[in-house]
């Protein structure tokens, strides 16, 4: 872990090589030698920024540059990459204008507003040079430069010459190549590569052909401790451990003078200076956002002013920054702000849970709070969600319409607790399972194909509940209940099919997909125990109307507990022109968004009417 340089010497980082010094002779942790330093042909402006650091100075920056111009006349929500790139043409003196109250907030280093050159240059980019008049790239470049300069004026603020990341594409060498002759007439103090993410191959090479300008280059990326950050604080990609200060490493082997990062909101800056540190002595800095960029303009954080912005550039510093500035939002009252207070700081080590090393007493930082499960309403965590463990196996249905909805039914109600339960249907067994994990007492499980059977019995054991369930082979029609269950469970099948297609069969033509549904609407009398209540699965393309009074003939009511829309399944493309005709036919009906259709499935709880007899023969239905 490196807090601090080794006692006897430091590594020196230039823009052409490495070189080392005592410690004793500079005196600072990074060790920049100034000598050295003035080898590379840096003005003197950039040699003051050097000073600074050597004297363990707070280097400050300036802010959002683009953000500060007013929006372009008639232009809309400009693509955000040129906003301020195309002031350079249109409006250069609001840009010197607002490199002149960065330097009067107090900032060491301005950044030219050539951040969007890289993306105009490429094949998909903005055209920059869409104009009335023929505009030559490097020109741009040469009058970001001038502009900076003639701000800067002789007060020895160093220029910075700004570059987003899609200089990492095809064609970045090139750019890079022919930067240089731009350089030859109009040099900057230093070369800015910022809001980078992805650290490629090719970055390297790009970064070498920098430094191959002669000009010291600083890095910046959009990284913080979770890995890959956008500019609203979201995560791009996994964990990656060390693999970014191994990347910050090699930078600093191939001569890059300074690395930070950049365009990220303020509270994810907080760690990266000190994760870096474990792999690299260059100087480190930091610049968040205050704001983003959406289709109806700039949007800032709001209640973030010179002194709250101050206060966190302060614990920046407290963790190791040498170089602070700020983003898109950060204006001219922020960096005055954080200068003022960052004067004559002393350059920190503080790591985030360790003691903060401020002199006065050792404090730990609070470790962060554990975030509160997500439960139900019954105080069960519901991520990941206790899904029983379940296959299918071959040729047994995974689902049907109303699977899933009557399972969360039964979970988040806790159906079925110290009773007997009869499964209907069981398929792959979701609902015996179920029924079991809640607490059964006992759950019996039907379905007329074998592979179901076996199915939820195999199931049943993979979730420690095979010693409650037991299941058998039973075709719906012939079937007469020989015992009373408290609660029933039935998903079936609901397809409405076409006659023609069924010219002989055991069971009566399914003209309305009712025949199961209505199997166990007649038998419910005769296995419902006295108080005992029925779970039905029904979709909207059975009759809402017939199944009423099918209940009604038996004595039975029911309410509507939970409902659900999906797209409606595979298994219905074969039968669309028949469903028509049931709909024509019936209140049954189905949902249909432009070319989607949807498949509203409902479940039904049915109980008997309040005094109606408990036994006697069930009601069959006709056929």
């Amino acid at each position: 872990m490196l807090t601090q340089p080794p006692a006897s010497a430091t590594v020196i980082r230039t823009g052409r090589g490495v070189q080392t010094a005592s410690v004793a002779q500079h005196g600072t942790m990074c060790g920049m030698s100034l000598s050295a330093r003035s080898e590379t042909g840096a003005g003197p402006a950039y040699q003051a920024v050097l000073d600074m650091i050597g004297a363990q100075r707070c280097v400050v920056l300036d802010g959002g540059t683009a953000t500060e111009l007013p929006r372009p006349r008639g232009q809309g929500a400009l693509d955000e990459r040129l906003w301020g790139t195309r002031a350079l043409i249109d409006e250069p003196d609001q840009v010197l204008e607002v490199h002149r109250r960065y330097v009067a907030a107090g900032c060491d280093v301005i950044s030219t507003n050539t951040w969007g050159l890289p993306s105009a240059l490429l094949d998909d980019g903005p055209r920059l040079w869409e104009s009335t008049r023929p505009i030559h790239w490097m020109d741009i470049a040469r009058q970001g430069v001038r502009l900076a300069r003639e701000a800067a004026g002789s007060g020895g603020v160093a220029v910075a010459f700004s570059l987003n990341g899609d200089l990492d594409r095809p064609g970045g060498e090139e750019t890079v190549e022919l930067l240089a002759r731009a350089f030859a007439s109009e040099p900057p103090d230093l070369v800015l590569l910022e809001t980078l993410s992805l650290v490629r191959p090719s970055l390297f090479s790009v970064v070498e052909g920098l430094l191959g300008t002669g000009l010291p280059v600083w890095l910046s990326f959009r990284r913080c401790r979770h890995g890959l950050c956008g500019v609203y604080g979201q995560h791009w990609g996994g964990p990656e451990g060390d693999a970014f200060g191994r990347a910050a490493r090699r930078f600093e082997e191939l001569g890059v003078a300074a690395l930070l990062v950049n365009c990220i909101p303020p509270d994810h800056v907080d760690g990266m200076v000190s994760y870096l540190r474990d792999f690299t002595d260059m100087p480190l800095g930091v610049y968040p956002n205050l704001g983003y960029y959406t289709s109806a303009g700039w949007r800032f954080e709001e209640g973030v002013g010179g002194s709250e912005y101050a206060d966190m550039a302060l614990r920046w510093r407290a963790e190791g920054a040498q170089i602070i500035g700020g983003c898109c939002g950060v204006g001219p009252e922020h960096i005055a702000a954080a200068g003022d207070r960052l004067r004559d700081t002393k350059l920190g080590h503080t790591r985030r849970g360790e003691p903060a090393r401020d002199g006065g007493a050792a404090t730990l930082q609070d470790p962060p709070a554990t975030p509160a499960p997500w439960v139900d309403r019954r105080r069960r965590t519901l991520y990941p969600l206790p899904f029983p463990q379940l296959v299918a196996h071959p040729g047994v249905p995974a689902s049907i319409p109303g699977s899933h909805m009557t399972w969360r039914y039964l979970f988040e109600e806790g159906i079925g607790a110290h009773q007997r339960c009869l499964d209907i249907g069981s398929g792959t067994g979701l609902q015996t399972i179920q029924l079991a994990l809640n607490g059964a007492a006992h759950v019996h499980a039907l379905d007329v194909d074998d592979r179901a059977v076996a199915n939820t019995l195999d199931n049943a054991f993979r979730n420690d509940v095979a010693d409650r369930v037991t299941a058998t082979t039973t075709d719906l029609y012939p079937w007469v209940p020989e015992e009373r269950y408290e609660v029933i469970v039935a998903c079936l099948p609901q397809i409405p099919r076409d006659p023609l297609t069924q010219l002989s069969s055991h069971r009566p033509v399914d003209y309305w997909g009712r025949g199961l549904v209505d199997q166990v609407i007649g038998k419910l009398p005769a296995a419902l125990a006295p108080e005992g209540v029925a779970y039905l699965a029904q979709t909207s393309i059975l009759s809402r109307q017939q199944t009423i009074e099918l209940l009604a003939q038996v004595g039975l009511e029911a309410r509507v507990v939970a409902w659900d829309v999906a797209e409606l399944p595979a298994s219905y493309e074969g039968h669309l022109e028949h469903v028509r005709e049931v709909e024509e036919l019936s209140d049954a009906h189905h949902l249909k968004v432009g070319e989607e259709q949807a498949l509203v499935t409902y479940l039904l709880e049915i109980r008997r009417r309040s005094g109606e007899p408990t036994d006697g023969p069930p009601w069959r239905p006709p056929g």
